[in-house]
């Protein structure tokens, strides 16, 4: 079993900037990806960004040159680097990964229970 906690979120104006921090813990060997997606009430989970094993990341249109990701690999740790927030950006982030528990292939795949994060004007 694997869990993920998210820290990082809070209020912030539009143009400030957050930084989003998820760690997983647990009988994990390796990381396959991490990353975030954002969920509004009654809207669609999206993709914000993901970073994968070998380095590759994958953003949202809508964050490109605003956000980075980064990764710690031997903390299993995932950062989001959020600058020049704005007010479309105000959700909850959800952490999420797929993690190797063994040597075999046997994988986890989950996610953190979010953070807040709200832009205001």
């Amino acid at each position: 079993q694997v869990v993920l906690v998210e820290s990082g979120g809070g209020l912030v104006q539009s143009g400030g900037s957050l930084r989003l921090s998820c760690a997983a813990s647990g009988r994990i060997v390796s990381m396959n990806y991490m990353g975030w997606y954002r969920q509004g009430l009654g809207r669609q989970r999206e993709l914000v960004a993901l970073i994968y094993n070998g380095g590759r990341t994958d953003f949202a249109d809508s964050v490109k040159g605003r956000f980075t990701i980064s990764r710690d690999n031997a903390e299993n740790a995932v950062y989001l680097q959020m600058n020049n927030l704005k007010l479309e950006d105000t959700d909850m982030y959800v952490c999420n990964g797929e993690f190797y528990l063994d040597d075999v292939g046997t994988t986890w795949h989950g996610w953190g229970p979010g953070t807040q994060v709200t832009v205001s004007s």
